[in-house]
């Protein structure tokens, strides 16, 4: 069974990688794509923002329906940087943004995290579900801001301290 708590404190972890590979990546080169057809560097990280900030906040406000053709109006108002925010503005708010849901999340009561919502993609899950898809979600774009870091050399946070445990002491 997924505990709530375990849950939320996995979900500010990966949430910390993700803003500093946001401060690890060249500043100067935040609009970086691989290829034409993909997401920026930049666009990625503010993407992980917004989604994460704005399903847990439609799930904090009651909402039961994440899907439809409202629901990009409703995700608008968690728009809280603009397009071409800077790293600093991003890996703050990406920080500022995990704690205060935390904190909001962990005061719903038990019978919260039970009820039903119906996902983005027309899923029906229980909110703790959601919860955790909203953490995969952010993985999987995490693992996108990765390969980005490693295509201009940089050495994803992850890989650093795994490197640094296997060091000899």
């Amino acid at each position: 069974m997924v505990r709530v708590d375990a849950l939320l404190e996995s979900w500010k972890s990966v949430r910390q990688d993700t803003a500093q590979a946001v401060e690890d990546f060249p500043a100067a080169e935040l609009d970086y794509k691989p290829v034409a057809d993909v997401m920026s560097f930049r666009e990625i990280a503010r993407h992980i923002l917004i989604a994460g900030h704005g399903l847990t906040g439609l799930l904090l406000a009651g909402e039961e329906h994440l899907t439809g053709p409202q629901f990009r109006e409703k995700m608008a108002q968690f728009a809280i940087l603009p397009p071409d925010a800077g790293p600093a503005d991003l890996a703050r708010e990406l920080r500022a943004s995990v704690e205060q849901r935390v904190t909001e999340l962990t005061a719903q009561p038990t019978d919260f995290w039970a009820a039903m919502v119906t996902r983005v993609d027309g899923a029906r899950v229980t909110r703790l579900e959601m919860l955790q898809f909203v953490k995969e979600h952010e993985l999987t774009h995490r693992s996108q801001l990765f390969m980005y870091l490693r295509m201009k050399g940089v050495v994803p946070a992850t890989t650093r301290r795994r490197l640094a445990m296997q060091a000899p002491r």
